[in-house]
């Protein structure tokens, strides 16, 4: 199985797309998990009572789901949200997995080259092998052209 890391990013839809051509490689399922938790403000959460944070978080993943798989049937898609830090979570779905396949935001020349925090949390410890996928050439210009 291949778990996924999505959060309606260019990033998590690039490493979707990919996890995509690989289970269709390898005949892997995939389980794309978005992962919500509510802010905090200097320790105390803030007047969020009306806000529903795990329907937005299923929201951006049936989203992302649909616009990368759409009605392909070849692939097996699984979908899931979790309420916790995302590299918490997705560090937790590693012990099931074959393969965590998440992806990096960059912001420019110098911190582009970096790992955002959360992949580079699953990097470090994950209980199977990570792939961080990097910006496509078209996502990165994209980015470049709005900063």
């Amino acid at each position: 199985m291949i778990v996924v890391g999505v959060d309606g990013s260019d990033g998590s839809r690039d490493a979707l797309r990919w996890a995509v051509g690989q289970a269709r490689a390898t005949g892997d399922t995939i389980r794309a998990i978005a992962a919500w938790e509510i802010p905090v403000n200097f320790g105390y959460p803030p007047g969020y009572e009306d806000f529903d944070w795990a329907a937005t978080a299923r929201q951006s993943l049936d989203d992302t789901v649909s616009e990368v798989v759409g009605g392909q049937r070849d692939v097996s898609v699984s979908k899931e949200v979790l309420r916790g830090h995302a590299s918490n979570v997705l560090v937790d779905a590693s012990r099931d997995a074959d393969l965590l396949v998440v992806g990096s935001r960059g912001h420019g020349a110098v911190v582009g080259m970096l790992l955002g925090s959360v992949s580079q949390h699953c990097v470090q410890h994950a209980e199977c092998p990570v792939l961080v996928v990097r910006p496509t050439r078209k996502h990165s210009a994209e980015r470049d052209a709005s900063a």
